[in-house]
């Protein structure tokens, strides 16, 4: 109680301004970071608690339970720069191999990967091992009609960008399309490159295009 009351402001009339009367002692108490788009207590809650996993993921993991020394050995993982720069696209193009391989960073791809490939296998592959899903989202939670049970939702995953205005609108949803495009085209190319696949701009443009054309039809 004394929290809300310390991020209201009660000098103000909540009948002329009741966001400046709910919300104005949180409005000149706290600023937006400049890394955040958006600040409040759950942003503040999220960054104390990463605080404290921090220190619980350093220390000595002797005499942990099993889930506990996977989490630290994770996190020591992520936090070994020097071998992340050391490994650099290795482990993305491992990932790819697991999937049947990227057409736009494969110079045979039509006649080496394609016979074998299966769209249902490649999608149980991205969900099990990546918690990737595409075209398609199955996840299990509490079914609506019987709280005490768990059940197996299929529903719509999400896009590649954040919503459908990002495929139709003009202004910046435009220029973020653009962009996002313009990522797809640099990324194929370094794997090209990675993978010593000769050079062919005019090929990954079009078939990048192509992803863009199918993101924007599912969109619609």
């Amino acid at each position: 109680a004394a929290r809300i009351i310390q991020n209201m402001d009660p000098t103000a009339d909540p009948c002329q301004d009741f966001y400046q009367y709910a919300c104005g002692g949180w409005l000149n108490r706290h600023v937006i970071p400049e890394t955040s788009s958006r600040y409040s207590i759950f942003d503040i809650l999220r960054d104390e608690l990463e605080i404290i996993l921090k220190g619980v993921l350093e220390t000595s993991d002797q005499g942990d339970r099993e889930a506990f020394q996977k989490a630290k050995i994770l996190y020591k993982s992520c936090m070994n720069e020097s071998l992340i720069e050391q490994r650099d696209s290795l482990p993305l193009l491992q990932a790819l191999r697991m999937v049947g391989d990227w057409p736009v960073a494969s110079a045979d791809w039509s006649k080496t990967r394609e016979p074998s490939w299966s769209m249902e296998e490649t999608l149980s592959i991205m969900n099990s091992r990546f918690n990737k899903r595409v075209l398609i989202d199955m996840f299990v939670w509490n079914d609506d009609r019987d709280s005490s049970r768990h059940i197996i939702y299929i529903d719509q995953p999400s896009l590649g960008m954040p919503s459908r205005d990002y495929y139709f609108n003009g202004g910046n949803y435009q220029r973020v399309r653009e962009a996002y495009l313009q990522f797809m085209i640099t990324i194929a190319k370094m794997i090209r490159e990675d993978k010593n696949v000769s050079r062919d701009d005019s090929f990954v443009q079009e078939e990048m295009a192509k992803v863009m054309e199918l993101e924007t039809e599912i969109a619609n």
